[in-house]
């Protein structure tokens, strides 16, 4: 028995990679009672079969979170690209990415590409305000990789970004391999050329892996669904210093009169863009009931 991660699945087909290489694995059935389907980035335990050298799943490691859409599991950062150049990025597409992250435990990072055409000053001051870490990088000259690079080392991240903003030569800025490690797995499990439509784990130079997932569009807002409304003010790191400073308990932070959050955005120490996120994402969960959380259900 060996362990490894899950890197792609396709047609019940598992790919594994471990220290013995890339290993094709079906899944036992068992796994519903448990942790459920296994998808991409589940830490498994594999038994291999000396036949032919596929091999079966036999475990999957706990979770420390997962995504809905994209499926994938046991993420370090969830890195959301944009651009102040044209197509320039809607903010609540990042906005939206990011609170996920924070929500479900994941670490968030803004990148800003194209900076040799625009620097986005306008959307680095937010994030820099925000408490989510941000960062400026051109594909085109190389400016800013390395400190990328340095946010990617050793950990497992998902890449998502509008279409245009440059999202595949970052990718390809951080390893100049990873476009060919795409048609390499694609090669090894002979099921057609690498699509977006499936979610797929690249390991990168010098450590860790990279999920290119298909834009901010699958990052679905009913991530946020099995959050109540009143706990979505958390998924917004600027908020915290004012959260209890509101004339009225149970203060949503929207229109209210002695709101503290809304005094700190007309103060400039919250960007505006960032509380019109908040907002759209409120109206999206405020309808939700605690019943519907408790049975796991969405709306």
């Amino acid at each position: 028995m060996i362990e490894g991660i899950i890197l792609k699945g396709i047609g019940g087909f598992y790919y594994v990679d471990t220290a013995d290489g890339l290993i094709e694995c079906k899944a036992r059935g068992r796994f519903r009672k448990t942790v459920g389907k296994p998808i991409v980035g589940d830490r498994v335990t594999l038994e291999i079969q000396p036949e032919d050298g596929t091999g079966y799943l036999l475990d999957i490691a706990p979770r420390k979170n997962s995504l809905v859409r994209p499926a994938v599991a046991n993420l370090d950062l969830l890195v959301a690209v944009a651009s102040a150049a044209p197509p320039v990025t809607d903010p609540f597409l990042i906005d939206k990415v990011t609170a996920i992250a924070v929500h479900k435990g994941i670490g968030a990072l803004v990148v800003i590409n194209k900076t040799d055409e625009n620097p986005g000053d306008e959307l680095f001051a937010a994030y820099q305000k925000s408490g989510i870490d941000v960062l400026r990088v051109s594909a085109l000259t190389g400016d800013g990789i390395d400190a990328l690079k340095e946010r990617l080392r050793g950990r497992v991240a998902a890449f998502a970004g509008n279409s245009g903003v440059g999202k595949s030569s970052v990718l390809n800025r951080i390893d100049p391999q990873f476009g060919a490690a795409v048609g390499a797995i694609s090669d090894r499990i002979g099921r057609g050329k690498h699509t977006t439509r499936h979610v797929e784990l690249h390991p990168i130079a010098g450590g860790g892996y990279i999920a290119d997932t298909p834009g901010f569009s699958s990052f679905e807002t009913e991530q946020m669904d099995l959050v109540l409304a009143e706990d979505l003010q958390y998924a917004f790191p600027e908020f915290a210093p004012y959260l209890g400073q509101c004339r009225f308990t149970g203060c949503a932070h929207v229109k209210e009169k002695g709101c503290a959050v809304l005094a700190a955005v007309e103060a400039g120490e919250i960007a505006k863009s960032r509380h019109e996120s908040y907002v759209k994402l409120y109206d999206s969960v405020k309808d939700l009931k605690q019943w519907e959380i408790s049975k796991g259900g969405t709306r």
